[in-house]
């Protein structure tokens, strides 16, 4: 039986497998392939085969003990007619090992990208509810938990995606993707933000109620750099871009302080904040450390809905961003303590 070697130097240039690689994965399928045919035991009766690099036969020998010499020989045992049977076997063997190869591939190539934004085209998976995004080499996984509501999922519709967990699956790599994550957030921003790739600003948090609202809050390492000018751009273009890449999402940029009640301040907006001050510890189970910070916002009158927001929007991603446990209170309540 002879394997055609121009074939194995073919793939190892289009598929970058080592022609010793292929070899050896060829003579374990041959092998494979002896003992199933002849039902033999692999423990009873040793063997192994062999693939010539100059011509392309491939034998089997079977590996004999002498206990008199304390010595092995071998003898070819290659069955005859045992051609078809042997490079169906390797076929499919080997077609499984290539296959093998190029999820491990995909594998590495995608575990490198979790926690990255990639751009793939929408295809809909057997359920509706299942999104499935092609990222060119792969299909990924947009499951329901990771979509955003009232997003148009359209069949064929270009999308960017954060990669959030890449696994090892029985039917190759399995790639699972988000639109709702935070982080998606942050590296739409590193895209639209020199001063964001480079490191000159930092996102130092991010809160997110995603299809509404995000909040983000930033910090700059260099003196005379405004961080949240940087993030919102000439005219807003920046932060425009990111939340035209968010269906319109909208986004609340706010500096960033380790003041906690400045903090809290700046948080609130689009509300203005008239004064913040601690009034204690709240949630111990909140927290790691048992410790969460209480802190009273005073807001004008006219403002507190705004502060406190839809349906507790804006002072929900609030305290979300900043840690603490915010109360709005209008500043008419100090009239109340006289």
């Amino acid at each position: 039986m002879d394997i055609d070697l121009g074939i194995l130097r073919t793939l190892e240039r289009e598929k970058e497998i080592p022609f010793v690689e292929l070899v050896s994965i060829i003579e374990a399928a041959i092998l494979a392939a002896y003992y199933k045919n002849l039902s033999l035991d692999p423990k009873e009766h040793k063997a192994r085969a062999v693939l010539d690099k100059q011509t392309g036969s491939v034998h089997i020998f079977e590996i004999i003990w002498n206990e008199e010499t304390r010595e092995t020989s071998e003898n070819d045992v290659t069955p005859e007619n045992f051609g078809r049977i042997a490079a169906y076997s390797a076929k499919q063997v080997i077609a499984q090992r290539l296959r093998e190869i190029s999820d491990e591939g995909l594998l590495g190539e995608f575990k490198g990208k979790e926690g990255d934004i990639v751009a793939g085209v929408i295809q809909q998976g057997p359920r509706a509810y299942m999104i499935h995004v092609d990222l060119g080499t792969i299909e990924a996984l947009l499951p329901p938990e990771e979509q955003v509501a009232g997003e148009d999922y359209s069949h064929g519709k270009r999308i960017r995606v954060l990669v959030t967990n890449v696994n090892k699956g029985t039917r190759g790599p399995q790639v699972t993707v988000s639109r709702s994550h935070p982080t998606l957030v942050r590296k739409l921003f590193a895209l639209e933000v020199p001063e964001i790739a480079n490191g000159t600003v930092e996102i130092v948090q991010v809160a997110r109620e995603a299809g509404h609202r995000t909040k983000i809050a930033v910090r700059a390492h260099e003196a005379g750099v405004n961080a949240k000018g940087s993030c919102i751009g000439e005219l807003g273009q920046r932060v425009r871009a990111v939340s035209a890449e968010l269906n319109e999402e909208k986004i609340d940029i706010v500096d960033y302080s380790e003041d906690i009640c400045e903090f809290v301040s700046q948080a609130l907006s689009p509300a203005k904040v008239s004064s913040a001050y601690v009034i204690g510890k709240a949630d111990p189970k909140a927290s790691g450390d048992g410790r969460v910070t209480h802190v009273r916002a005073l807001v004008p009158d006219y403002q507190l809905s705004l502060a406190i927001g839809k349906e507790g929007q804006n002072v929900r991603l609030a305290a979300k961003l900043t840690g603490a446990k915010i109360d709005v209170q209008p500043e008419s309540i100090l009239e109340g303590d006289d």
